[in-house]
């Protein structure tokens, strides 16, 4: 069975949203993004391969380098969830606030 990769998926490690921040700076070969992560380069890998089936990040050869590049417009999902979120927990807090008014009364 193959696994589905989402948005989510790409953000939940810290690992990748530091990654996904060095490619915002924009492209970066394979080397340049292992920088500055006490990690191996095989991890690194892994979390560029995820970046890539996510869709969050785009891979091009350029001459023996692999060069990655960010596709921000992927976040869009997490911005659109995080906004509905956001209303409807505005929308409960609204409702309890009114209900404890009440309430106190």
């Amino acid at each position: 069975m193959i696994e589905r990769r989402d948005v989510f998926q790409a953000i939940a490690d810290p690992t990748r949203r530091m990654i996904i921040l060095k490619l915002s700076h924009g492209p970066l070969n394979i080397t340049k993004i292992g920088e500055d992560f006490g990690i191996s380069k095989q991890a690194i890998a892994k979390h560029i391969k995820i970046l890539n089936e996510c869709g969050i990040i785009s891979m091009s050869q350029k001459g023996r380098e692999q060069v990655c590049e960010a596709q921000l417009g992927q976040l869009d999902e997490v911005t659109d969830w995080v906004t509905e979120s956001r209303k409807l927990w505005n929308q409960r807090f609204e409702k309890l606030d009114k209900f404890l008014k009440e309430t106190k009364q």
